[in-house]
């Protein structure tokens, strides 16, 4: 296992990522990657539907390993399972038949914590996040927003450097999204892990983050970076998007993407093959 440190910071150095398909083809996932998300920073990225965004992740976590170049953190290369990390994904992790308070005390169990001792830090991260009153339900009795809540006091009860996220909040409404941006930022303000977080909402990734990556359709690179300017702590992200800042900073950001949310679409209509196919 590689030894990322408490620092957690990150760089990609070249990296490209090939797999092989179904029908046995050679598919490059992202092509000569190179960006660095320093120690306590938030990283949005952003890119078209299927560009490898989330590859990104998986090769941080050391869940992968590069074709080609490099990715560090903490100063050491990643050539294993990546220390001190937690991933949030897209669909809830959270195990079916063990209740919330149950979820959440699995990553201080795993550590070595006693059961009782592991209880207690999970409650106390249930009263942060809201759901005391919730510890002894299971999963399906949760509201999609309550379930993100307890996956989020399981993915940080660790106090993790590194915090990957993978579209974590992509199937909630509107109104419960904008909350659990909220939530997220006050949760992450604690202990400011380094944080990679793929979404496809340009105002999300400006909301969130201290710079935002655009990636290109796929096999994706780095087309442009943006540092977002705006003072920490947030305010409440329903009201910090009218900012003038913010605004131009939207702009900027779809202005980049554009072509490549449209190039992305041409292929998957048949105006393009959808990936590269390499000897």
């Amino acid at each position: 296992m590689s030894g990322a440190s408490r620092q957690g910071g990150i760089s990609f150095t070249s990296v490209t990522k090939r797999f092989v398909n179904p029908k046995g083809e050679v598919m490059t996932a992202i092509r000569d990657v190179a960006f660095t998300v320093e120690p306590g920073q938030f990283c949005a990225i952003v890119g078209p539907t299927g560009c490898g965004k989330s590859t990104t992740l998986t090769l941080t976590a050391g869940l992968d390993s590069p074709s080609e170049g490099s990715v560090r953190v903490s100063g050491q290369t990643v050539d294993g399972l990546t220390r001190n990390v937690s991933f949030m994904f897209q669909a809830d992790a959270l195990l079916p038949w063990k209740s919330v308070l149950a979820n959440v005390s699995l990553g201080p169990l795993f550590r070595g914590y006693s059961r009782a001792d592991a209880q207690a830090k999970a409650r106390d991260w249930l009263r942060t996040v809201g759901l005391s009153a919730f510890e002894s339900h299971y999963p399906h009795q949760l509201s999609g927003g309550m379930r993100k809540r307890a996956s989020m006091a399981a993915a940080l009860i660790n106090e993790p450097a590194i915090l990957l996220m993978d579209e974590p909040f992509s199937a909630l409404d509107v109104q419960t999204r904008s909350i659990m941006s909220n939530e997220l930022l006050q949760l992450w303000e604690r202990t400011r892990p380094s944080v990679m977080f793929v979404t496809h909402d340009i105002e999300e990734a400006i909301a969130l983050a201290d710079k935002v990556i655009v990636m290109t359709a796929g096999p994706a690179t780095v087309k442009a970076v943006y540092d977002v300017d705006l003072p920490r702590p947030r305010g409440p992200v329903q009201e910090i998007r009218f900012e003038p800042a913010f605004l131009e900073l939207q702009r900027r950001i779809w202005s980049a993407l554009r072509e490549e949310v449209e190039h992305a679409y041409q292929r998957s209509t048949g105006g393009a093959p959808a990936g590269r196919s390499e000897p």
